[in-house]
């Protein structure tokens, strides 16, 4: 079960759009739900809370780092009405790539995740090396 998660959490990261600016940041759309943590130059790190039947408005991530502190079940749908239902568990964890989404707990019970937003772009892959000529 866990595995499925983190495929359909990677396969919607991989399908939602990219960070979108500050109109779209979590904090601002999900005033209430989500709480700072700690950020600098490099990271962002916020708590989110989902109540049963909490929902967040369209919002942007960049890469991304998940860890459920409490599972539950929650409907995420991107810009282009697509939705992935999760059945996180209490200590599921998943990396994801920058994307849009909207969020609510179709659950019975409280959903908190920890998310570690990274503010550097990914590294560039490196150049294979050249061949050797004889």
């Amino acid at each position: 079960m866990k595995l499925k998660l983190l495929i359909a959490l990677a396969a919607f990261g991989i399908a939602c759009a990219a960070w979108a600016g500050n109109d779209m940041d979590p904090i601002a759309v999900g005033a209430g739900m989500y709480k700072l943590h700690y950020e600098n130059d490099r990271v962002r790190v916020m708590e989110v809370t989902f109540e049963p039947g909490a929902k967040i408005g369209m919002h942007s991530h960049p890469d991304h780092a998940v860890y459920f502190i409490e599972g539950g079940q929650l409907k995420v749908t991107t810009p282009d009405g697509k939705e992935a239902m999760l059945d996180a568990k209490t200590g599921d964890a998943a990396w994801l790539s920058a994307q849009t989404h909207q969020g609510e707990n179709t659950g019975k019970t409280r959903i908190r995740i920890l998310v570690t937003e990274l503010k550097e772009p990914a590294p560039a892959k490196a150049a294979e090396p050249a061949a050797e000529k004889k």
